[in-house]
């Protein structure tokens, strides 16, 4: 009885401890999952904390004369004089009538950079959108400057930066605020402009037109060839040291650094076949190359998951083995391959280190208009601002940054939808 009572309490023991190991097992578990969703939170919260102000930008409300004499124009039709009008008078001629009583050269500079640099054209742009307005008077909000608007939105959270404004500009913003003259407003330009050297005139529009004329291309390319790869290696090759050969490289470029694509796009592209740089042409060849293991990879697997016994039938029913693939095999591995193309798509999204390399990272002001206008995408557009030591650009990356992952987010919640709203359960 002394033996089967130790046999039992070491029983006992053991069970217990390892009771006690699965605990601590599974508490390691929800520790670790814990700590990677309170990172993330912890980053969302510091890019939306940083950047929800870039989709409000300050403006201050003028009355603004469309005097003729004082641009120096006499036909609006006239394209040369629409670039040779003294624009820029517009918005100083409505700042004096505002603040009469600012004199001295000094002071006037001051008064002027209330105001945005571009605040002239963009009064040039409504009075040929409507010319009735010559020679007339009209109340406008007018894009205030940078430095304006990073401290009005300081000031109004509690915390003003006045490192780069002078004490008569912070009581002439104060007077406009006490009189209702400045305010917030939806950030249009944000999404409508092309990138500048001033902050508050940059958007972002540039680099999503870019990024869709890059994917389109790399879509078009990566799909088919992609996909007829993976049915070619799956379906028909012969099982062979050729074909080994093949996955295994296919399966270690799925691992090569983005960068390695670039320079091979850098060597191949532009320096072998001439192709401009900064384009989305280059773009999408070289986002092809460095998606199509991931796509090849994704589409084979698809393939294998469709039973045998569907190829068998066919088959049996007396299909040949081409009618087989292309209409029984492919339509119901068909989801996968989408899912796989989608992943993919959004990897290229995100990519900045190969395009770099074939020269996107160029300062683009223009809104491409196709596939071979300069341009850059947004991945880089971020890089480019938060190199830039303007402190009214880092609301500005973090604001790309939130588009960008919308984007992301988006492309991967529609890859999960897609594989199950589509996928068949065997």
């Amino acid at each position: 009885m002394n033996n089967k009572s130790q046999v039992l309490s070491k029983i006992q023991s053991s069970l217990a401890r390892r009771n006690r190991a699965e605990a601590r097992f599974r508490w390691y578990g929800r520790m670790a999952i814990f700590i990677g969703l309170l990172a993330v939170a912890l980053l969302f919260i510091d890019i939306v904390s940083k950047g929800h102000g870039a989709f409000r930008a300050t403006y201050i409300q003028l009355d603004v004369r469309y005097d003729q004499a004082l641009v120096g124009i006499d036909n609006l039709t006239d394209a040369e004089q629409l670039i040779a009008g003294n624009w820029q008078a517009l918005p100083k001629s409505a700042l004096r009538t505002y603040f009469p009583d600012v004199s001295g050269r000094s002071d006037k500079r001051k008064l002027y950079k209330l105001l945005s640099n571009g605040a002239g054209f963009d009064l040039k742009d409504r009075l040929v959108a409507d010319p009735s307005l010559l020679n007339r008077i009209e109340s406008v909000w007018i894009l205030a400057d940078d430095d304006i608007d990073t401290y009005y939105k300081s000031w109004l959270d509690g915390n003003p930066y006045d490192a780069r404004m002078s004490d008569k500009q912070v009581k002439w913003i104060h007077q406009l605020h006490q009189e209702g003259q400045i305010a917030l407003h939806f950030n249009s330009n944000l999404f409508t402009r092309g990138d500048s050297r001033e902050p508050e005139q940059a958007g972002i529009r540039g680099a999503l037109m870019g990024s869709f004329f890059t994917l389109v291309l790399t879509l078009l390319l990566s799909f088919p060839i992609g996909v007829s790869a993976a049915i070619y290696l799956e379906e028909f090759a012969p099982k062979n040291k050729w074909t080994d050969f093949i996955e295994v490289n296919i399966n270690n470029l799925a691992a090569v650094p983005s960068i390695i694509f670039g320079l091979l796009g850098l060597a191949i592209f532009i320096n072998v076949f001439h192709v401009p740089r900064s384009v989305p042409i280059v773009g999408g060849l070289v986002l092809t190359l460095m998606t199509l293991p991931t796509i090849i990879i994704t589409s084979r697997a698809a393939i294998k998951s469709v039973p045998p016994s569907i190829r068998e039938a066919a088959l049996g029913m007396g299909a040949s083995k081409y009618q087989m693939v292309l209409h029984h095999v492919l339509p119901l591995a068909l989801p996968g391959m989408l899912t796989g193309a989608i992943i993919g798509m959004a990897q290229a999204l995100g990519e900045t280190a190969p395009l770099l390399m074939i020269g996107m990272v160029a300062f683009i002001v223009d809104i491409p208009g196709g596939f071979s206008d300069p341009a850059t995408v947004l991945p880089v557009q971020i890089f480019l601002w938060a190199d830039s030591p303007e402190r009214a650009f880092i609301e500005k990356t973090s604001a790309a940054i939130m588009v960008l992952l919308s984007f992301l987010i988006i492309m991967n919640t529609s890859a999960v939808w897609l594989r199950k709203r589509l996928e068949r359960r065997w």
